[in-house]
This record gives structure tokens, sequence and C-alpha cells, in this order.
């Protein structure tokens, strides 16, 4: 059964992504053939309309296949193969993807992914508005800032230059909206000195200060042996209020993003190995542990997990699908934008070429990635 709820929720936010393009080619007036959820053979189709909807035997993506769209090259929404003509054999040149504006197109190509973060967000709303613990000294949700609440004057942090009541804004260059982006600021740095700006009260007025060289004490984790930065202070927490929540919820959607931009970055400079990536196996074996402990003894920590979980993955989805890359709909993206700008579209047997050479290097992918997962899963 927690593997079953783990497929279900994995589906879900696969399906969200392939109805944004739905919806938004039906309001462009493309004619969609066939909304699948999953690859590989029919399990169940329906629909008595000009679309086929099918259930397909393997719950590792989906597609939303637009008449017209193989005019050109394969978008990443048709991994699964050409749509069925089951309920409509007619060819409607104007209902086809090809042969609409390039602004029509490109809103059709980024609804996938913006869809995705906007369910991020919305379920931000849920973990930061419901599922969030009142403060056990305060009886209040506090939500975490990044002014300095507390620092010692002895610290090492202190002594060069950062002050309680600082809000730190900027860490080597970087901006900061979250303290979980501070956090990861601490754990990646490797040599303990981090430059800083924040805003502090001076004269009566906030302003911007500079500080240079701001030291801390290093410490080692056990478990991995990677060197990270011990913070020396807390930071000031704020009561959630209705409006706050929503301000909240967007800063930390963008954190979030920002995270998994920078990961991707990391990867490609080797930061990290194919080890440290999950593929469908992995991620759904991590989603069953989080429903298992949503129906574990302490629901609410359960549910809070999980939702998160859910974010972390809905968001992934969304900024990976914008990359500029082949197959992805950020590889699409491109084409069009050159098509927009130069009013000639890219010969399609060029475009084809290129999508198809990325579809077999991320299938590639997906196999060595499923190839850890196994290998991990059973130790």
């Amino acid at each position: 059964m927690r593997i079953l709820s783990a497929l279900l929720v994995l589906n879900v936010l696969v399906m969200i992504h392939e109805f944004g393009h739905f919806i938004v080619a039906k309001l462009c007036g493309v004619k969609v053939n066939e909304f699948a959820i999953g690859m590989g053979p029919k399990l169940l189709k329906w629909g008595k309309g000009e679309t086929l909807y099918t259930i397909r035997a393997l719950p590792i993506g989906g597609f939303c296949a637009m008449e017209g769209e193989d005019e050109g090259a394969p978008t990443p929404s048709a991994l699964g193969g050409n749509a069925d003509r089951e309920l409509d054999e007619v060819i409607e040149p104007n209902r086809s993807f090809a042969n609409k504006k390039v602004w029509q197109r490109v809103l059709i190509v980024v609804a996938g992914a913006a869809m995705n973060l906007l369910l991020g967000f919305l379920l931000l709303l849920v973990y930061n508005g419901l599922l969030q613990e009142p403060h056990e000294t305060y009886g209040k949700v506090l939500f975490r800032t990044t002014t300095i609440a507390s620092l010692d004057e002895e610290s090492s942090s202190y002594q060069t230059g950062l002050r309680p009541g600082d809000t730190i804004i900027e860490v080597n260059g970087r901006r900061i909206l979250m303290d979980t982006d501070l956090t990861m600021e601490m754990q990646n740095d490797a040599d303990g000195v981090l430059d800083m700006v924040v805003r502090r009260q001076v004269d009566g007025t906030q302003q911007k200060v500079t500080l240079d060289g701001v030291t801390f004490p290093q410490a080692v984790d056990e478990e991995t042996g990677r060197q990270y930065l011990r913070p020396e202070f807390s930071v000031l927490g704020v009561p959630r209020t209705f409006w706050n929540t929503f301000s909240h919820s967007f800063k930390q959607e963008v954190s979030v993003a920002t995270v998994v931009w920078r990961t991707l970055v990391d990867l490609l400079r080797g930061n990290y190995g194919v080890n440290d990536l999950s593929g469908p196996v992995g991620t759904v074996d991590i989603i069953a542990d989080a429903v298992g402990g949503a129906a574990g003894p302490n629901p609410l920590e359960g549910w809070r997990n999980l939702v998160y979980l859910m974010i972390m993955i809905t968001v992934n989805l969304g900024v990976f699908n914008l990359l500029p890359l082949p197959a992805l709909d950020g590889g699409r993206l491109i084409f069009l934008v050159w098509e927009g700008v130069t009013r000639r579209p890219v010969p399609q047997k060029y475009e084809a070429v290129v999508h198809f050479a990325g579809i077999v290097l991320l299938l590639l992918l997906m196999l060595v990635v499923t190839y850890s997962d196994i290998t991990k899963l059973f130790g």
C-alpha cells in the first residue's frame, strides 16, 4: 500500500504537469489527440470526444500528444510514443500545434512547468498555513527569518563584524531569502570565511552594510565526513499571519527552486555523482517512506514531511523541465524563441534530430540512475 500510494502521489505530480500543457493547448485551439498518464502499453482508456484518455503500464511519466507536433520535433510530452487516433482520424490543419502563432506555442510549452510551480506554491500555503505546530514557548506558529536574534560577543562572527539585529541579505554574492539559504551557504563553505551584506539599523535608519571576511568555526559531519560551518547565532521568528503566510510561501518556493538549480550546476561541475541522484525507483522509495510516516504515530509530522517532499518534487519538475536542453520543455522553448526573433523556424529535420538525441540521452541517464536506485535499495 505504501508503494501504491507513492506511485499515486508521483503520478499526480506528473499529471499536473501534463494538464498544464493540455488545458493551455485547448484554450489556444490545439487539438489534443491523447492525454496519458504513464508510459508503455495501455491499461485503461476512455473518451468519446476528440481526445483519448489513457493510463499506461509504466508509472514513470506521461504525455499530452497534440495534433501537428510531429510536424516539427517530438516534444518531451510525447516521449511515450505517438497518440492513438482511435477517436477521430480527421486531421485539422487549423488546430495543429505547428500552425499556431509562436506566442501560443510558447504558452503551451511553458504551461507544464508553470503548473508544477503553481502547485508547489499552493502546497506551501498548506504546509505553512495548516501543518505547522505552535512554538512550545510562545504558543503560536513562528516563521524563521534571516535576522540575527542573539549572538555571543565572544564569538568569532561577532568579532569579525556580525551584530544582533542584522538581517542577512547576501552571502558570498548570493541573495538570501530564507534561513535555509543561509544554512546551505554555511554547509557548502570550505574556508570558514563568508562575505556578507546585511541590513542594519544605523542612526535610526535601515542601511546596507558590507561585511568582508566574517568567520565561523568549522565542524565535521560524523556520517558524511564533510566540512561545514557551525552557526554561532539564533535567528528571529515572526508570528504567522494570514498575509505573511503568502509572502513566506513565495520566498520559500524561490528558495527551493534556487536549491534545485544550484544542485544541477554542482552536478555538472562534478560536486555530485550519479549515486547522489534518485530516479523513479529511488523517488518512489522516498515517497513511500514519507507515506508510511503520515500513517505513523505522529501523523502531523508525517504529513508535514510528505507535503514538503511533494513540494520539492513538483518544483524540481518545473525547474528541470525549463532547462534549455534537448527533449525538455526548455529545449523546445529555445527553438520557439529563435523563431520569434528571426521570423524563421528552425528546419524541422534539424530540430527533430536535436530532440531525438536528447531523448536518447535522457533515457540512458534514466537507465543508469534506475540501476543506481536498485543497488542502493537492496544495499
